[in-house]
């Protein structure tokens, strides 16, 4: 099949154009190339993948290769809490406004597989998972304009919409702003973590496993369509403390807790991913894999801030 990924070159694209290639499919990643314009170097000795360099907000030019997908992956975005905080027309432009006019071009046939997020979810109720079902209440622009684009492609036919965790691990487009990678970095280059409302939960799962989803979604396209679904790890339901526990074990460190400081993401939840996984999905990675291939990763890498801000 022909595949389009809007943000090919970002931190799951770079990873997922590999999964796609592998199984002999052809892709298309678009991008504007705002961060590692690199990341995708690897895939250029590959006959079936091509670059093409453009923004989703130009139409016109989005228009000539999204006619021709059979498959489209929009993960284009301005990720995460501060880049939307710092440029608000662009996080609508971009988030909502251009995944809005693909879901509104797509042909029928064509089939979509639109990655949200967990931060709809809010701030859950107390020991109650978050499930499909569950009331979204989104408290950062990010998270609104992520919904608002979900709410558009699960309006069309062959949609298939996902709700990610918070996702850890290597990437050829690094991203140490995501509560894991950032954590295992400050352990490795501080040694001290300072941990705000240390309660605070949030469901995790590892990159690859992300990318994997996506291919099984295809791959069991007519059981998965129109439907929404959780992806994260179950057994990764954690507080902040339990997270730097675990990384402690691999990293010495000196936990360091700031009573009279707040964090300014107030994401607080925990998520089933069970709607999935009885379609007969299974996570593979664990955290300790992922923290354990962080460190490697960032053994090599010598300028350590990949952040999207």
């Amino acid at each position: 099949m022909n595949i389009l990924i809007t943000g090919g070159a970002g931190y799951i694209g770079s990873e997922l154009t590999k999964y796609f290639l592998d199984e002999g499919h052809s892709v298309v990643c678009y991008d504007n190339l705002m961060y590692d314009p690199t990341s995708l170097l690897r895939y250029t000795m590959n006959d079936n993948f091509s670059f093409v360099k453009g923004d989703v907000r130009d139409y016109k030019k989005l228009g000539e290769y999204l006619a021709k997908a059979d498959v489209i992956i929009p993960l284009a975005a301005l990720v995460g809490f501060p880049l939307c905080r710092d440029d608000p027309q662009a996080a609508k432009d971009i988030n909502y406004l251009a995944n809005k006019w693909i879901a509104q071009e797509k042909s029928k046939d064509q089939l979509v597989i639109y990655p949200c997020t967990n931060s709809g979810y809010g701030v859950g109720e107390s020991g109650k998972y978050c499930t499909e079902e569950s009331p979204l209440n989104p408290i950062s622009l990010y998270g609104q304009t992520k919904v608002a684009a979900e709410r558009e492609f699960q309006e069309v036919e062959n949609n298939v919409t996902f709700r990610l965790a918070t996702v850890f691990g290597p990437s050829s487009r690094m991203r140490t702003d995501l509560l894991v990678n950032s954590f295992v970095l400050k352990a490795l280059r501080e040694k001290i973590l300072v941990l705000y409302e240390h309660k605070f939960m949030r469901n995790y799962v590892h990159l690859h496993d992300i990318c994997r989803a996506f291919m099984f979604t295809i791959n069991n396209w007519d059981k998965c369509k129109n439907e929404t679904y959780n992806i994260g790890h179950d057994e990764i339901n954690m507080n902040k403390l339990d997270l730097a526990k675990k990384i402690q074990k691999q990293v010495p460190l000196e936990i360091i807790f700031a009573e009279f400081t707040k964090d300014l993401d107030k994401r607080d939840y925990i998520v089933s991913s069970q709607k999935f996984y009885d379609k007969g999905f299974e996570c593979k990675y664990s955290l300790d894999v992922g923290i354990k291939q962080l460190i490697t990763a960032y053994s090599i890498i010598e300028s350590p801030w990949y952040a999207n801000y």
